[in-house]
């Protein structure tokens, strides 16, 4: 792609007075941008096509930092930012001080992230979600755009942000883009800088879990998808063994049972699988330090139960040496095949 040449802006008002032509999407940032920051521009550039406009904002926001948090270490690359904004496609890279969001200082109104924001991430690291929805819709407003694009990364966080447009009637459509990966499967993240080679090693258990549970996934689905094309049934595994016919018997028994919910199946099949890959990274050294492991219902990030049908999200958190990562991947139980 030939890069565009972005316009760095600093002030609401300079970006509200701005020529705009065709539909603009934005893309928010905290900065320090990588090529999944990249990815999330090119598919803005590619949804508002040549005669669009892409606003990636560069803000690094002081109310998702808990106490004891890394605010302060938190990288400030912003000359190197618009560079990469630029070969990615964005017209427009606005990059407002604190007191630009914030003129009033820390505001005294905010956006509650409700049930959903108390659990997983939100349990971790109280009022985080408060302060992202917060400044979300800040620049919303600041930057109106017809699209808004994020990371399926991170996945709490675009479940939270769809629930407020759509429960506050946010005039604009949210889009999530798949995460990218480095060809070690490590989710792509600004925090993978402070991840030293061995701690680098050990945090590859987050990718290698995920996958883990999506191949226990995809052989459950591909059970289910024998049992829904063959009238298989205990009935009929019976009366193939009375003909010795044992092997086939046993394969019929399982396909019928496959297509039965049960705790040693399903989503809790998954969640081991995944599982068993991150206590084996707990012994390594550096070793992972678990925060949880879990399948979720992205409408609410409520824990899914046996039997359910649907998406779900596998989620996972984890410390490695002083750096905390998350990672998840989708999946589809039930799907049609």
């Amino acid at each position: 792609m030939t890069s565009t040449s972005s316009t760095l802006l600093h002030t609401a008002e300079s970006l509200r007075t701005r020529a705009r032509a065709g539909r603009r999407a934005v893309v928010m940032t905290m900065g320090a941008l990588h090529d999944g920051h990249a990815s999330l521009i090119r598919a803005a550039r590619g949804g508002v096509g040549p005669e669009g406009e892409v606003v990636v904002t560069v803000f690094v926001n002081p109310l998702q930092f808990g106490a004891g948090e890394d605010l302060d270490r938190y990288p400030r690359t912003l000359e190197a930012d618009v560079k990469i904004a630029e070969q990615a496609g964005a017209d427009v890279v606005f990059a407002p001080a604190v007191d630009e969001v914030y003129p009033g200082g820390e505001p005294q109104v905010r956006i509650g992230a409700g049930p959903m924001g108390t659990v997983l991430e939100g349990a971790t690291r109280p009022g985080h979600f408060d302060g992202m929805l917060t400044v979300v819709a800040k620049l919303l407003h600041l930057t109106a755009p017809d699209v808004a694009l994020f990371g399926q990364k991170d996945a709490q966080q675009l479940a939270l942000i769809r629930r407020m447009v759509r429960d506050l009637n946010f005039p604009m459509e949210i889009v999530g883009v798949p995460t990218v990966r480095e060809d070690d499967g490590l989710a792509l993240s600004s925090r993978n800088r402070f991840l030293a080679p061995d701690e680098r090693r050990t945090a590859l258990a987050l990718s290698q879990a995920l996958f883990a549970g999506s191949d226990r996934h995809a052989a459950q689905e591909a059970l289910r998808a024998r049992a829904a094309s063959a009238p298989a049934s205990r009935a009929r595994a019976v009366a193939l063994s009375e003909l010795g016919e044992s092997r086939a018997a046993a394969d019929a028994h399982a396909v019928a049972e496959s297509a039965e919910p049960s705790a040693t199946g399903g989503p809790a099949a998954v969640v081991a699988a995944a599982r068993l890959v991150l206590d084996e990274a707990a012994r390594l050294s550096p070793p992972l330090e678990l925060d949880y492991v879990t399948l979720v219902d992205p409408a609410d990030f409520t824990e899914v139960r046996p039997g359910h049908r649907g998406e779900a999200v596998l989620a996972v958190a984890a410390r490695v040496g002083s750096t905390r990562l998350i990672d998840n991947i989708p999946l589809t139980f039930g799907a049609s095949l």
